[in-house]
C-alpha cells in the first residue's frame, strides 16, 4: 500500500519555497505524474488532468503574459479544482496576479523553485515516484554492508537481528530491522525502508529494543537503501542439500522484480557475522565480473585436459 503524501512533504523534501497558501499544505497529492500545462493556456482541456502537480516555467508564464486579463481568469479557474494539489514555478519566474487571486480562491498552495523546470520535474518525480510507489512488508532485516543493501531473512529466532548487531559493530549500517517496509524504484531495482515506528530500533531477546542510533551514532544507520540480494539464514538440518559450490542461481520475486537469493545454513559454531560479510564481498565480485566458482571450474576443465593429453 503507498504512503499518504502532502504538500507538506513535498515541500520538505525538494527545494522549494512557499509563495502563498501555507495553511493550505495539508492537501494531498495522490499521483508522481507532473503536468507541464502549456497547451490548457492556450485554451486545450481535453486532457487535463487535474489531480496532477501543476509545474509552470519560463513557456508558460511568457504565454501568460500575452494574455488578457479576462483570459487569465477563465484558464485559472479551469486549471485549479478541488483535485489539484499545488502549482510549482519554476527559474524564479512568477504567477500571473490573476492565477495567484485564483489560487487564493481555491485554497491551492503556490511554491516556487530557482531550480529549472526539468531539474525541478526530475526531483520532484524522484521523490514522489518513491513514496508513492505500492509496498510490500517483509519480515527480515536490511543492512547497508559494502555500499549492497543486503535483506537477510529467515525463521523467527534464527538470529538475524544478532548477526545485524555484530554488522553494525564491525562498521556497517542498519536499514531496517524485523520488518522491512519494499517498493519499487524502476523495472530492476528494489528499495527497502524501515516503517516509521521502527525506524534506528532494533529488538534483542533477553535485552529488549534498542536505539541503534543513540547507541551507535549516525554512521550506523540508514533511512533507505536498494536491495542487491537476498541473504536467507536457514537452520541446519541432517541430510540437507547444500550447494557447497555456489554456482546455483536462485532468487524471490518481490513486487515482481526478480532479487538473487543465497541460502546460509545456521549451524553452532559456524561465524554467521564473518560469513554474510563475505557473502556481500563475493555478490559484488560477482557484479564487478570476478566469479571464483567460474574460476574453479576454467581450473578443473585445463587439469582435466591436461591429464588426457598425459594418458
Amino acid at each position: 500500500m503507498a504512503k499518504k503524501i502532502t504538500v507538506k512533504d513535498l515541500l520538505d523534501n525538494t527545494r522549494l519555497t512557499v509563495v502563498q497558501g501555507e495553511q493550505y499544505m495539508e492537501r494531498e497529492i495522490t499521483t508522481e505524474n507532473i503536468s507541464r500545462p502549456g497547451l490548457e493556456m492556450t485554451g486545450y482541456f481535453n486532457f487535463y488532468a487535474p489531480e496532477r502537480i501543476q509545474l509552470m516555467g519560463i513557456t508558460e508564464t511568457s504565454f501568460a503574459e500575452r494574455m488578457s486579463h479576462d483570459e487569465l481568469l477563465i484558464v485559472a479557474r479551469k486549471m485549479m479544482t478541488e483535485t489539484t494539489p499545488v502549482f510549482v514555478v519554476s527559474t524564479n519566474r512568477k504567477l500571473p496576479a490573476e492565477f495567484l487571486a485564483v489560487a487564493e480562491e481555491s485554497k491551492i498552495p503556490v511554491l516556487a523553485t530557482e531550480l529549472t523546470s526539468s531539474r525541478i520535474l526530475s526531483n520532484m518525480t524522484y521523490y514522489l515516484s518513491g513514496q508513492l510507489a505500492e509496498r510490500q512488508s517483509v519480515h527480515g532485516v536490511l543492512v547497508d554492508i559494502f555500499g549492497l543493501g543486503v535483506l537477510i531473512t529467515g525463521d523467527s529466532g534464527v538470529g538475524k537481528s544478532e548477526t545485524a548487531l555484530e554488522l553494525v559493530q564491525r562498521g556497517h549500517r542498519l536499514i531496517a530491522d524485523d520488518r522491512v517496509d519494499i517498493y519499487q524504484q524502476d523495472e530492476e531495482r528494489l528499495v527497502g525502508e524501515a516503517p516509521a515506528i521502527l525506524e534506528n530500533l532494533m529488538e534483542l531477546r533477553g535485552v529488549g529494543i534498542i536505539d541503534v542510533l543513540n547507541l551507535f551514532g549516525a554512521g550506523a544507520v540508514r533511512h533507505h537503501a536498494t536491495i542487491s540480494f537476498n541473504l536467507h539464514l536457514a537452520k541446519w538440518e541432517d541430510g540437507q542439500q547444500v550447494d557447497r559450490l555456489g554456482n546455483g542461481e536462485d532468487s524471490i520475486k518481490i513486487l515482481g522484480v526478480d532479487l538473487p537469493r543465497l541460502v546460509l545454513p545456521v549451524q553452532t559454531g559456524r561465524n554467521m557475522t564473518i560469513l554474510v560479510e563475505t557473502a556481500a564481498k563475493n555478490f559484488r565480485a560477482k557484479m564487478m565480473g570476478f566469479d571464483a566458482t567460474e574460476t574453479f571450474n576454467n581450473n578443473l576443465n585445463k587439469l582435466i585436459a591436461e591429464n588426457s593429453e598425459n594418458n
